[in-house]
């Protein structure tokens, strides 16, 4: 991973994915400092503050809430980018061998990275890889390799790998894990035993890679899909189908198969995915189609920087800034009391999070690998 100058881009921007992208950062760096969780800590139960507060939180197990699409929001993104990313590479005369070797090498880096951080604060050498950057370097992958087949038969593969998903956690035959979908007896879970990667008290799974492929795979046919020579109107229609059959076939099918995050099931990637295409349309329809672009700067500035300011603030970042802030701001702002100096506090330590994405912005670096 290395710091390096951006050249000038001369084709032109799918500006609603730079959105997308800076928004999902935003909103994960936002995640890092509370700043929600401490908006709505003392809001009344059924108040209207309340219910928002409730959807920046995750489901404990089953259900499905705003925050819960932050990943599979990710997931989309990286999809939806590799064709560009492709394009932009064989534009500079890359060979077909040359763009593999830089898609493995970015998979092990991205792998590593996501073991790295799991290490770092634990003070021990442990193999979990339930994390973001862990698991999309497999989405990542093989969305890759499968990119250049006919949609149909991208589709086909992302269903198959909810159906092999569905298939083995319901026959799964080994005692004390033979529960489809009960917290820690699952399949999921005796599979990240055999590594010591259990993660007991999230009920994460390392096998979610595997079904939330899906959403890379839906990305990458998202990208494609921008990329054609269709009419924005027409790309537009087939956005808003693909999320609308995603929503009908997640929420009808959650009575006989529960929408659960943590372990990635059919129903959660099928509903989860439903949201993406539902939130690219409208991203698509505002920013490129409408051409309200002015406004997003904001945002696509985190959006630059994402893998830098996801391990920024994952390894310390976030509390190397807070611990700077937070003795003026509850000094300054403490005469509110002390729910009010924490949630100013977290807004601040989340500015300074912009900035460090603002700084590198105004510097031309652009951390990738």
């Amino acid at each position: 991973m290395e710091p390096t100058v951006q050249p000038a881009i001369i084709k032109e921007r799918l500006y609603s994915l730079d959105f997308f992208r800076g928004l999902t950062m935003f909103l994960l760096i936002a995640g890092f400092t509370r700043l929600f969780p401490s908006i709505t800590e003392n809001a009344t139960d059924g108040s209207l503050l309340h219910a928002i507060g409730l959807q920046f939180e995750h489901v404990a197990w089953a259900g499905l809430k705003f925050w819960d699409l932050i990943q599979p929001y990710f997931m989309f993104i990286v999809g939806v980018a590799i064709p560009y990313a492709v394009a932009n590479r064989e534009k500079k005369g890359q060979s077909r061998e040359q763009i593999n070797r830089h898609v493995f090498k970015r998979a092990l880096m991205l792998l590593f990275l996501g073991w790295a951080i799991t290490c770092i604060g634990s003070g021990k050498i442990i193999f979990h890889f339930q994390n973001v950057l862990s698991q999309l370097s497999v989405t990542y992958l093989i969305a890759y390799l499968v990119m250049r087949k006919p949609a149909r038969t991208q589709i086909i593969i992302s269903i198959a790998l909810l159906l092999f998903t569905e298939i083995i956690y319901r026959g799964f035959w080994v005692e004390g894990f033979n529960h489809a979908f009960v917290p820690n007896e699952n399949f999921g879970t005796w599979l990240d035993t055999l590594y010591g990667g259990e993660d007991l008290r999230g009920h994460w799974v390392s096998f979610n890679a595997i079904p939330t492929t899906a959403h890379t795979i839906w990305g990458v046919l998202a990208g494609q899909l921008m990329m054609s020579d269709r009419i924005p109107r027409e790309k537009l229609k087939i956005l808003l189908i693909a999320g609308l059959i995603g929503l009908v076939l997640g929420y009808a099918l959650s009575p006989v198969t529960p929408i659960v995050k943590r372990i990635c099931t059919s129903t959660f990637i099928l509903a989860s995915g439903g949201w993406t295409f539902l939130t690219l349309a409208f991203s698509y329809w505002l920013i490129d189609i409408k051409k309200q672009k002015d406004w997003t700067l904001f945002f696509n500035i985190v959006g630059m920087n994402s893998l830098f300011i996801y391990l920024f603030a994952h390894v310390g970042g976030t509390n190397l800034i807070r611990h700077v802030i937070e003795p003026f701001s509850m000094a300054i702002f403490g005469f509110a009391g002390d729910q009010a100096a924490t949630v100013l506090t977290n807004f601040f330590t989340l500015f300074g999070l912009w900035y460090v994405c603002y700084w590198l912005y105004k510097h031309r670096i652009f951390v990738k690998i």
